[in-house]
């Protein structure tokens, strides 16, 4: 399983350790991933995803699993993502109507 945050797409990067004598090994950076349980408004169902802790506080911070995947982009977010985002705009689309 790729180590990739579902919401953010924030995933491992790679870099050096640096030793005193300056030698470089190399070494991971793996992002702060959580399994979370977030719950969609709209649908009024739960939904389990690997999410990093940045991008959870941003979903706190827009106001809920639905503000957030609305206002993301596709390319960040993961197939999961896209369809629980595609879901909800339908679920809005059709109480405006």
């Amino acid at each position: 399983m790729a180590r990739r945050c579902e919401l953010s797409g924030k995933g491992v990067q790679s870099g050096h350790n640096v030793s005193h004598s300056n030698n470089k090994t190399k070494r991971r950076y793996l992002p702060n991933l959580v399994n979370v349980t977030l719950i969609s408004d709209a649908l009024g169902q739960s939904m389990r995803f690997k999410v990093s802790a940045a991008a959870l506080r941003s979903v706190e911070h827009r106001g809920g699993l639905d503000a957030y995947l609305l206002k993301a982009g596709d390319l960040e977010l993961s197939a999961r993502a896209r369809l629980v985002k595609r879901q909800i705009a339908q679920k809005l689309a059709a109480l405006a109507a």
